[in-house]
């Protein structure tokens, strides 16, 4: 799940934006590095080469159901644990430990053979009960992933045979073979996996130094092809300046999302790097607590959208890149839909909203803020808008571990602020016991009948209908969409540019020699 002040009228990040802007301004760009080094880095590499990487995301924990945040996902999803299948960085769902599945007529009944001689790292071999334990763990009471209501519908698993699990469903869930991408397989028997773990994938961890680093070597055990390198190091910075800086000096080979964009003049036509944009989804959005005062008010929600140029903001932080998408759903999403004309910036509009809710004279409200660009920036500029309207906004700065605890599990809060890295996660508003709490019936009801659609067409249809509703409603301020740009040295490819769900899948970047 994962700044500055800002002057009135001039909203800019301290360590200058009119770099950006004038970097900005020039002709788009795939990447910073001659093709002949780029191919030279793609044939001839060092299979056992150390591949720093570089992180703002560390994670909380090692258990991806435990409330371990992004980083884990980063780190560890198809490095370090596999699943029966695999959201690829291209955005398709493959199968991974799943050979094979059938689905019956009726929909209800998956079956998958479980791909022969798997190890874990460990040395005890995948068995059907390793899977079976593994799907309880997320769908279980104890469960803290946000994925577990998407796997509601399944009624029962079992394990015939050591190579074959049987999944069945209370109803049709068209989405189950992409839901089980966010469920990793670990053995059953592990223990602690909050500090340790006993994946399958191609890496194991070596060791884990808090708040620094985080290590994963070879697995040599692995039952597909092994990494193009032998170890791969995540380095982690609470600072994206000094996130850059590691890039600069070598301390590290490659970061996995570019977080301060002042620093791309720094890359940009310097033979020593790459820099590549891919395609986002993570979300930057002003979420509300739909169930309190004044929050609870549409007229509320729609009035404070209207009051913030979402436009200036994102060039602010962003220059020419990252996208305003109107709502939760970014364009990689089959039902996406272009809604930035529902709530577009009108701070006239929105004064006459707030008077006919009652708060004519305005309000007051805190909004808590996590400490890590770009939120303090975005809350000050936010803060800024909103004043213009009659609205006061306290900022109230808090940690990464505090959001998750106050804001996510005690749901103790009027607004905050958030990204969100998901793909396809627009369920979290057919969910009222989301930490948000918006709560509109339609759309529990669209969300939940596409599960059980027959045709992808007839799910995109109703999740487009449930993407409107919610735009409407203004549920919450869809702030931007994040460019994903990725920056590494040149000797350095193979890496993920997407990073769908915040995932680094790292087995094959490959060093030259």
């Amino acid at each position: 799940m994962t700044g500055t002040n800002a002057p009135a009228g001039t909203f800019v990040r301290k360590s200058g934006l009119r770099r950006l802007r004038a970097f900005a301004t020039t002709a788009a760009f795939a990447t910073a590095i001659s093709l002949s080094f780029a191919a030279q880095a793609a044939d001839s590499y060092d299979p056992d080469a150390t591949i720093n990487v570089g992180s703002l995301y560390e994670p909380q924990n090692l258990d991806n159901i435990a409330g371990a945040g992004q980083g884990i996902n980063e780190a560890f999803n198809s490095n370090v644990y596999e699943g029966l299948f695999r959201l690829t960085d291209a955005g398709n769902v493959e199968q991974v430990l799943a050979t094979d599945y059938k689905v019956s007529d009726d929909g209800l009944t998956y079956t998958f053979t479980l791909k022969p001689d798997v190890k874990f790292h460990s040395g005890d071999p995948l068995t059907a009960q390793d899977v079976k334990y593994s799907i309880e763990r997320v769908t279980g009471p104890d469960s803290k992933s946000s994925r577990k209501s998407s796997l509601a519908p399944i009624s029962a698993i079992e394990a015939p045979d050591d190579h074959t699990v049987v999944v069945r469903l209370s109803s049709r869930s068209i989405s189950l073979p992409y839901n089980l991408t966010y469920v990793w397989i670990v053995n059953d028997a592990a223990q602690n996996l909050t500090a340790g773990e006993d994946g399958t994938g191609p890496y194991k961890l070596e060791n884990w130094r808090r708040g620094s680093t985080l290590s994963l070597k070879r697995f040599d055990g692995y039952w597909g092809e092994k990494p193009t390198n032998g170890e791969v190091i995540f380095n982690y910075f609470t600072d994206a300046t000094a996130l850059d800086n590691a890039l600069l000096t070598g301390a590290v080979d490659v970061i996995t999302g570019i977080q301060s964009p002042d620093a791309l003049a720094q890359f940009k036509d310097n033979p020593e790097f790459t820099v590549s944009e891919g395609k986002s989804t993570t979300k930057e959005l002003l979420a509300f607590n739909d169930r309190v005062e004044p929050f609870n008010n549409v007229k509320v929600r729609k009035a404070i959208s209207r009051a913030i140029d979402k436009k200036k903001l994102l060039n602010s932080i962003w220059g020419e890149y990252g996208t305003l998408i109107g709502s939760f759903v970014p364009p990689t999403d089959p039902w996406y839909v272009d809604l930035n004309a529902v709530d577009p910036y009108d701070p006239d509009s929105a004064r006459a909203l707030l008077a006919e809710a009652g708060f004519a004279d305005g309000f007051s409200f805190t909004l808590d803020t996590p400490n890590y660009d770009p939120h303090p920036i975005v809350a000050q500029f936010i803060k800024s808008e909103l004043a213009k309207v009659g609205i006061t906004v306290n900022i109230n700065v808090i940690t990464a571990n505090e959001w998750y605890n106050k804001i996510y599990k005690a749901h103790d809060f009027q607004a905050t602020l958030q990204e969100h890295v998901n793909h396809r996660d627009i369920v979290f508003y057919g969910n009222p016991d989301f930490y948000w709490g918006y709560d509109n019936p339609k759309v529990i009801d669209l969300i939940k009948s596409s599960e059980t659609a027959k045709t992808e067409e007839e799910q995109v249809a109703k999740l487009a209908e449930a993407n409107r509703i919610i735009a409407d409603d203004a549920a919450s301020v869809w702030l931007y969409l994040y460019p994903q740009i990725v920056i590494s040295k040149a000797n350095i490819s193979g890496y993920p540019v997407n990073g769908l769900n915040s995932q680094f899948f790292a087995y094959g970047i490959k060093k030259s020699d």
